[in-house]
């Protein structure tokens, strides 16, 4: 259960395993490899019996990872919980538009959360993604400002991001309803997938980025 993941809702999250993006900050970098199958409709029958003793008790649903576009069965995996009458939040890093726009358009998605891992011109570093596919990210943007809810949210690190990329992030979303700019923290630190250290960016720059982002959207703060 979560009072934070899904905003003004009481929900449950459910991780999927296997993530295409290896950003040296993951904070659930445990959950990119691949996960047996053998064991994944003992785990799904479960998480609906779990939700089958909450209803009433909970409002929705997060589904989040490692990247759950990715999921082949994502799309039906929902249609089980929306059809429990569960709301569903969606957690995404954007690479897959085809699937958030049939979810959209099947009307299974009550609120998208888009990470925004940079400016486009550093996202494939970033993200840890040589060659990745800056359309993709870009038609995903387009995509997410359509759900009925939604928002966008940086994880700012120092060593990674300057405030001049924050700000060009503000510049490429403005605009839009809602952005949260995130502090990084080294809890459970991928040490393999960044080279250099990472820390929490400085307070004094977070603070000046947001009175622009403040400007920019409808909705813009820091969450720590």
């Amino acid at each position: 259960m979560t009072l934070i993941d899904y905003p003004g809702r009481v929900a449950a999250t459910v991780f999927t395993f296997g993530c295409n993006f290896r950003c040296g900050f993951c904070h659930n970098y445990d959950l990119m490899g691949d996960q047996d199958e053998k064991v994944m409709p003992v785990r799904e029958k479960e998480f609906f019996d779990f939700l089958d003793s909450r209803v009433g008790k909970l409002d929705g649903v997060c589904v989040t990872g490692g990247e759950p576009t990715l999921q082949g069965d994502l799309i039906g995996f929902i249609e089980k919980i929306k059809e429990k009458d569960f709301l569903v939040k969606l957690d995404t890093n954007g690479s897959n538009p085809e699937m958030l726009e049939t979810l959209l358009k099947r009307g299974l998605v009550d609120y998208v959360a888009m990470d925004i891992k940079a400016p486009l011109q550093k996202y494939a570093a970033v993200a840890g993604l040589p060659g990745l596919d800056l359309e993709k990210i870009k038609n995903s943007v387009k995509l997410v400002k359509k759900a009925p809810e939604y928002e966008f949210r940086t994880t700012v690190v120092h060593g990674l991001h300057t405030k001049e990329d924050l700000l060009e992030i503000i510049d490429w979303l403005k605009g839009s309803r809602k952005y949260f700019l995130q502090q990084y923290r080294a809890v459970n630190f991928p040490k393999n997938l960044c080279s250099k250290p990472l820390a929490p960016f400085p307070q004094k720059d977070l603070e000046e980025v947001l009175k622009e982002g403040e400007k920019n959207f409808e909705y813009c703060a820091l969450r720590q």
